[in-house]
């Protein structure tokens, strides 16, 4: 079922009496699962009262995490909603969405910048290097056994010395990778 907006278009979602929920964008019935997907994939999206017209975006939101909470994806504290809890009505109300919302913005640029940091010092990794030659020598040696086979050179597009050469300089890379993987362990 596509729920993608045309152009960065917020989709409407008209909710009906009988609690069902209705895509306007696809003209189909949905469930808070699919809104929840939306989100996920960042389709925009507002609920409306099918009767009223009132936007009840913020309340089917709320809807979708006490569904997942009430699941077995907990993902919010009991302290940190009790402390949430204890805002309402507190002089700091009115403060704490644009708070809470510039924190998990925060949050997830951080998320962005550890996930590249770690796929940049995989590249640095002497173990993710050997994981690779480990992947190359498996290659030479299915080449040996299976001439031609799909992501091997084939032998007729080799001289025997070539691969001899490359199959020595296989070795001499292992036998680096392990003399510095014993070093690593001591």
């Amino acid at each position: 079922m596509a729920h993608t907006a045309k152009d960065g278009e917020t989709v409407i979602i008209k909710k009906y009496a009988n609690r069902r929920l209705y895509n306007t964008r696809t003209s189909s019935y949905i469930t808070l699962d699919h809104l929840a997907q939306m989100v996920k994939e960042n389709i925009d999206f507002q609920v409306i009262d099918a009767k009223t017209g009132a936007d009840l975006t913020h309340t089917i939101l709320t809807q979708i995490i006490m569904d997942e909470e009430a699941g077995a994806g907990q993902m919010l504290p009991t302290n940190f909603l009790r402390q949430l809890i204890s805002m309402y009505g507190n002089s700091m109300q009115a403060l704490l969405p644009g708070y809470l919302e510039a924190s998990m913005d925060h949050f997830r640029e951080n998320q962005v910048k550890l996930r590249k940091a770690i796929e940049d010092s995989i590249g640095a990794n002497p173990l993710a290097q050997l994981a690779q030659r480990n992947m190359e020598i498996f290659k030479a040696a299915a080449s040996a056994f299976v001439p031609g086979a799909p992501g091997t050179p084939s032998a007729a597009a080799k001289p025997a010395a070539d691969e001899a050469g490359e199959l020595a300089t296989l070795r001499q890379q292992v036998e680096e990778m392990q003399k510095k993987l014993d070093k690593l362990v001591k």
